[in-house]
């Protein structure tokens, strides 16, 4: 079979679908909000750091921020860029972006709450699309069009790079069946089917949402990722847990595709 006859649109929908990964609602993100801003947005962070360093701005005056969190990219780039806009379908996540961007003097970057599916038509067109650690969506195909038309020059996603959030060891013992999440291959593969040679690139760093120093907090971030646990499953757990170093549960890094690509207009794309 050529590589044409595949509809990896389709497949990635599928294999989403297989994966029985739970929705997550914008109420869960807003739990996460302020954990995430203390975790993952610092300045010094070297996913943060890797990331910026492989977007070109050159000639860029605007910056769309799709799944902006707590404004980690944006507020980044907010002394670089003029006009910003941070989108989220978290309300938590933007309050504690426009929180973190009145300490920063951020107050030209406009917080949007928006998600992936719902419309953007009444949103401008920026510079560069941006898109970090937020593209496990329903529709890879969807997403990348609308990310591609909102761009005017480029567009930079990251994907994992990883099947799973949670190892298959830890799937294993839930006594579940390891199931894998679609990794970046598809999107590539969605975007060549677009019509778009996109470039890859990977980013290695720190994982962090490591802590999992105590059991409360590791049955948390486990139930975070596998949603609902039955008693069973929880003993299982517990069991296993109580035999390991609890520093080495997490993988020390986490490994991210960064796919990127000029933004090509609407009317060439399949």
């Amino acid at each position: 079979m050529l590589i044409d006859d595949i509809d990896f649109a389709d497949l990635y929908r599928k294999q989403l679908l297989l994966a029985n990964r739970t929705e997550k609602k914008p109420e869960h993100w807003d739990k996460r909000a302020e954990k995430m801003a203390e975790n993952c947005a610092s300045l010094t962070d070297s996913y943060l750091q890797q990331l910026l360093g492989k977007i070109n701005l050159e000639g860029v005056e605007s910056l769309f921020d799709m799944g902006c969190g707590p404004g980690t990219v944006s507020l980044a780039l907010a002394k670089k860029i003029p006009t910003i806009y941070g989108v989220d379908y978290s309300q938590g996540m933007l309050s504690v972006a426009a929180r973190r961007a009145g300490q920063m003097g951020g107050s030209h970057v406009h917080w949007v709450q928006r998600s992936w599916e719902e419309h953007w038509d009444d949103l401008p067109p920026c510079d560069i699309a941006v898109a970090s650690r937020s593209t496990l969506v329903a529709d890879m195909h969807q997403a990348m069009t609308k990310l591609n038309n909102q761009a005017r020059l480029r567009v930079y996603t990251t994907h994992l790079v990883s099947s799973s959030f949670v190892s298959p060891t830890i799937q294993r013992a839930l006594g579940r069946e390891v199931i894998e999440l679609p990794n970046y291959i598809y999107a590539l593969n969605v975007l060549y089917q677009m019509g778009i040679h996109a470039h890859v690139d990977f980013i290695r760093g720190p994982n962090c949402q490591q802590d999992n120093s105590t059991w409360s907090r590791f049955l948390e971030n486990v139930r975070w990722s596998m949603g609902d646990l039955s008693e069973d499953e929880v003993d299982r757990l517990d069991t296993w847990y109580q035999q390991q170093d609890p520093r080495a549960i997490a993988p020390a890094s986490r490994d991210w595709a960064l796919i990127w690509w000029d933004s090509v207009a609407p009317e060439a794309l399949r």
